[in-house]
């Protein structure tokens, strides 16, 4: 019988923070700059150079700290992190060590399609500190060639670092969805990672159950992930290969060196690259350069004020206020506040929640990923998608022509009052309605006879040729009025 273990995961997300210049100095800190263009004496680690912290970059971090429900000390210092790599170019790092600048938070996590429990994942810290620059390695054509773009060195990163809290990957995308959602919603990163503006590093061991009692395997921080799904994949292959080293070897902790592996996408698995530092590798110091840095209960109080309805309160008000369900509402607001925004507009103005709702997951949606659009790109703006919901609901739009007309609408911009009129779309009167069904019962006795009999759905038969008739016949209320004219046929007879 094979061995029973739980899989341990812990998360460490860099996020690079929405400031136009670097931690301490004043270089741009914009995307695609040709390379080394974006450097200086100070995040080069010239002689001489002193650094000077970025006042926004702090208050972006305070910010999402108290987002996360962090801890806020009322000191915090910066030290020094010594290692040498060569994108690096002082062989020393900016960052926090003993006194970060905020600790003890924690984030919920939810599964709307119910795959795992909703828990509170806990934040051990989120500290600040500068970023190195990026190696790029060409071995094409045989080639080992390696160049070095500093325009990255210095950029501000906030470094949010989970307990290991995690258990599966599908915990680990939730948290890292869920934990990127808050951090564009309150506006302290684009998190796109395609520019490296969000990266993660994945902590992983396992706890193995034995005969002799519960034994953990050496923690592997596994890196190079560039996707959430990356990120998911890369623990679904460390997890059975951490177990089969182990029944291999039987190796436990304190009995092998902690490891880093890097994610090779392609192949769909992990390679060794080094044993994992210790803290004391590092050899930190407080940084002589920087002074500490004060945190009051005003600055506190004021982050706090500035984050407005976080995006998991949206998604409990969606449910009370607007009655949607708990999936609806986490398919609204996960899109981000755009979405979120026009969806609230819509419900409001329409009166409508229920048909807002549809129309957004289900059309709206479609168009952005289809187009690869912005919602305020989106030619059928919120003002006009609930007008033409109202206009549904007032039977001034039969709901077949609805589609119809928000197609006209997404093509032309315009209101859904004029494209009833260019449409051509009226009003069919109650009496005319009536007058109709009967004619065309009057001509498909069949079609009576087979109603009568109790198949109802013959007289779906009728409804083509009312359309054909009269393009703005209501389907349903034709088919309602048919079946009790034949009905009342029935009784008659």
């Amino acid at each position: 019988m094979s061995q029973l273990y739980t899989t341990v995961i812990g998360l460490e997300v860099h996020v690079q923070l929405a400031t136009k210049s670097k931690l301490f100095c004043r270089c741009s800190t914009q995307f695609g700059a040709e390379p080394n263009t974006q450097t200086c004496s100070v995040c080069l680690g010239l002689p001489g150079s002193l650094p000077v912290m970025n006042r926004t970059a702090f208050d972006l971090s305070l910010k999402t700290a108290v987002a996360l429900n962090c801890v806020i000390p009322k000191f915090t210092k910066w030290d020094r992190k010594q290692y040498y790599y060569p994108d690096l170019p002082k062989a020393y790092q900016i960052s926090q060590y003993d006194l970060p600048m905020s600790s003890a938070g924690w984030l919920e996590i939810s599964d709307e399609k119910g795959s795992f429990e909703p828990k509170r994942v806990r934040i051990t810290r989120a500290h600040l500190e500068e970023d190195a620059g990026k190696s790029i390695h060409d071995e094409a054509a045989g080639k080992a060639d390696s160049e070095i773009d500093l325009n990255r060195t210095g950029t501000p990163l906030l470094e949010i670092v989970s307990e290991p809290d995690l258990s599966s990957s599908a915990e680990a995308k939730a948290y890292l969805q869920e934990l990127k959602l808050l951090l564009t919603h309150i506006g302290v990163s684009d998190c796109n990672m395609q520019e490296g503006s969000l990266r993660v590093d994945a902590n992983i061991n396992l706890h193995i159950d034995t005969p002799e009692g519960k034994i953990a395997t050496p923690i592997v921080e596994i890196k190079n992930m560039n996707s959430f799904r990356a990120v998911e994949r890369a623990l679904d292959y460390e997890a059975p290969r951490q177990f089969r080293v182990w029944q291999e070897t039987g190796q436990k902790i304190g009995e092998a060196p902690k490891q880093t592996r890097g994610w090779d996408d392609s192949a769909g698995v992990t390679r060794g690259q080094r044993s994992k530092e210790e803290s004391s590798d590092y050899r930190y110091f407080p940084d002589p350069d920087l002074v500490p840095v004060l945190v009051t209960d005003d600055q506190v109080a004021e982050a706090r004020k500035s984050l407005g309805e976080l995006p998991a309160d949206l998604r409990n008000r969606f449910v009370q206020e607007y009655g949607l369900s708990a999936y609806d509402a986490s398919v609204i607001v996960n899109q981000g506040q755009g979405v979120t925004n026009y969806f609230e507009q819509v419900a409001r103005e329409s009166g409508d929640a229920k048909s807002a709702c549809k129309w957004v997951t289900q059309d709206i949606l479609r168009l952005l990923k289809d187009g690869e659009q912005e919602i305020n790109a989106i030619g059928v703006s919120a003002a006009n998608l609930a007008g033409m919901i109202s206009a549904v609901n007032d039977g001034k739009l039969p709901k077949p022509r609805a589609k119809e007309a928000f197609e006209l609408m997404l093509s032309t911009g315009s209101t859904a009052q004029q494209a009833i009129q260019e449409l051509g779309i009226e009003q069919v009167d109650e009496s005319a309605l009536v007058e109709l069904c009967r004619e065309l019962l009057d001509k498909n006795p069949r079609v009576v006879a087979d109603v009568q009999s109790g198949k109802v759905q013959a007289i779906g038969a009728l409804i083509g040729q009312a359309k054909k008739l009269n393009p703005n016949v209501d389907p349903g209320r034709f088919r309602e009025i048919c079946l009790e004219l034949a009905m009342e046929s029935s009784s008659s007879e």
